[in-house]
């Protein structure tokens, strides 16, 4: 009875500890590319973006290209996660998770160097590689080390923890921004990449100090079971663990799908809510130096600049060059500003995303690994609508960190659900088959987007935030398919991982 009522925590040694904070900080630096990715796309964009007839067909292109990149990355992601998974089960989890590590760490670094979108999207397709390959091993690391008490807790604070990778990509987009408005640095997403391959150095860790676990040394020993080590022909073979890789395949869409179709795009969505209230404001500042400074010249070109930012997208024609060369001076400063309402946006985002993680563990204990996902799934569909439907100033930014709370908690739920889910022989090719093949899906949700924004903008006459706005509620609609296939999963709640 007392053991009963031991805490979790207290079932872990020094070495339980050691490996969930190195898994922990390879997945957090993993998120920190992604975030990094995410915050710096837009500037990206607008610098390698070849500058279109008309101001409204640049602003689709650059979030064509926004979505494109984005899709390259998931398509990478996929792919490594897939080779990787595998590779895991048959040479190890922490050999692997050292190669995923070098590897999203050298090309986050080389996506500095890029020269136009097609250069910056093969980085970040290679990229994708290493930070595919990464989620699996490492929780399948986590997963066969940990005592079964502490198994889903330990694997939702591994997850729970990746939010501090995406608060730190916020804070560094958030300092960068400062910098550029100072006139400080230019290009600061280029810095951002290059501070994305620091994690490299982890590397050096887990190569010295980190062991196979033990569950899997035994497996690879075992003659009868070595010929089957993270073979996708043996996952498809056996008939339970075939329904398992397939249906949590669709569970993982619907999540994936989700954030990086829908979620991951509200930085650029608040970017675009605040773009003429921030611009207006910067023009104000300028004009009012330029009156108090007796400039009548100034004043009335920086006039002129400030009504061409006050019309609808589609009634702007190019301006002057005298007046085009002012903007251009002044748009860094527009830049940082928003720069800071992105960071704030993704601060937020995560805070939420940390609780609702860590929530779900501590939820699914109690009633379930499939009844946490229904109430997870239903939130994230009503907190999502909300957020690109109502969010229209600063009063309403409570709602998204509501939305990072139910949104993320789903990704806690994978990490704890699929290596439940499939045998030592194959855990870590089953987790990221259900994990990563469903990124090649996600891959066409930043497609369907820009392809939805670019209706409604042609519908509406908007390429701006309304556009935005309708394709990402059309988009929420994923979140149902995940409801789907729920009732024909198994529930595994105190269930010990299958041999």
């Amino acid at each position: 009875m007392i053991e009963q009522r031991r805490p979790w925590y207290r079932e872990l040694t020094r070495y339980h500890w050691f490996v969930l904070l190195v898994a922990a900080l390879g997945w957090m630096f993993d998120c920190l590319d992604q975030q990094l990715f995410i915050l710096a796309r837009p500037a990206a964009m607008k610098e390698l973006v070849v500058e279109q007839a008309t101001p409204e067909l640049t602003a689709l292109e650059i979030k064509k290209w926004g979505n494109y990149s984005t899709s390259i990355f998931l398509m990478g992601w996929a792919t490594g996660g897939l080779f990787f998974g595998m590779l895991g089960d048959r040479i190890g989890r922490a050999k692997t998770m050292l190669i995923t590590i070098l590897m999203y760490s050298l090309f986050t670094g080389l996506s500095a160097l890029s020269r136009g979108v097609w250069d910056f999207s093969f980085y970040r397709f290679l990229t994708g590689l290493g930070v595919g390959g990464e989620f699996a091993v490492g929780v399948a690391l986590v997963a066969e080390v940990m005592p079964d008490k502490a198994r889903p807790y330990t694997l939702a604070l591994l997850q729970a923890l990746s939010a501090v990778g995406n608060i730190a990509a916020a804070l560094i987009n958030l300092g960068l921004g400062v910098a550029e408005e100072e006139g400080l640095v230019s290009s600061p997403w280029r810095i951002m990449f290059v501070v994305g391959a620091v994690p490299a150095l982890l590397a050096v860790v887990i190569r010295f100090w980190l062991k196979e676990p033990e569950k899997w040394q035994q497996a690879s020993h075992d003659g009868a079971v070595t010929k089957r080590l993270g073979s996708y022909a043996r996952l498809f073979e056996d008939p339970r663990w075939r329904k398992h890789a397939l249906l949590g395949l669709v569970l993982a869409c619907s999540g994936v799908i989700g954030l990086w179709g829908v979620g991951f795009f509200t930085p650029d969505l608040i970017r675009e809510v605040q773009r003429q209230g921030v611009a207006t404001g910067v023009f104000d500042e300028q004009l009012a130096h330029a009156q108090t400074a007796g400039n009548s010249q100034l004043a009335g070109q920086l006039e002129q600049i400030k009504q061409y930012e006050l019309m609808p997208m589609s009634e702007r024609q190019d301006l002057a060059p005298d007046l085009a060369e002012i903007k251009a001076g002044i748009e860094p400063v527009i830049n940082g500003r928003l720069s800071r309402w992105a960071s704030l946006t993704s601060i937020l985002i995560n805070i939420g995303a940390a609780c609702g993680m860590f929530g779900f563990g501590i939820i699914s204990q109690r009633i379930g690994r499939k009844p946490t996902f229904a109430i997870a799934l239903v939130a994230a569909f009503v907190s999502t609508v909300s957020v690109f439907w109502f969010l229209k100033d600063i009063s309403q930014m409570w709602m998204v960190p509501v939305m990072g709370f139910c949104q993320l908690s789903l990704f806690a739920g994978y990490a704890m659900y699929f290596p439940e889910l499939f045998p030592t022989y194959l855990r870590s090719t089953g987790t990221s088959f259900c994990y990563n093949v469903g990124r090649f899906v996600a891959a066409s949700g930043p497609l369907v987007q820009a392809q939805l924004i670019a209706f409604f903008a042609g519908l509406y006459g908007s390429s701006g935030a309304d556009s935005t706005r309708l394709a990402g509620i059309t988009m929420c609609s994923i979140f149902g398919l995940g409801l789907i296939v729920l009732p024909f999963l198994p529930e595994t709640k105190d269930q010990p991982l299958p041999e």
